[in-house]
């Protein structure tokens, strides 16, 4: 029972297969690079965003031990 509820989480290959080709079919093999730059464009501002976050909070945890 377990092992079949976990296995519904996880997709195998050809359930990959298929997510890939229904995107191509969807977006067009042209446009997939540019999704591709946006989300990763995406993921690395939120990165300098948490980065900075976390830097101005450990810059006010110096200050207040001073």
């Amino acid at each position: 029972m377990t092992q079949s509820v976990l296995a519904l989480g996880m997709p195998g290959g050809w359930e990959l297969v298929i997510i890939v080709l229904v995107i191509i079919l969807l977006f067009g093999a042209k446009k997939i690079p540019e999704l591709a730059r946006g989300l990763g464009k995406g993921i690395r501002e939120f990165k300098d965003a948490s980065k900075e976050i976390k830097d101005e909070i450990e810059e006010g945890i110096k200050d207040d031990t001073k």
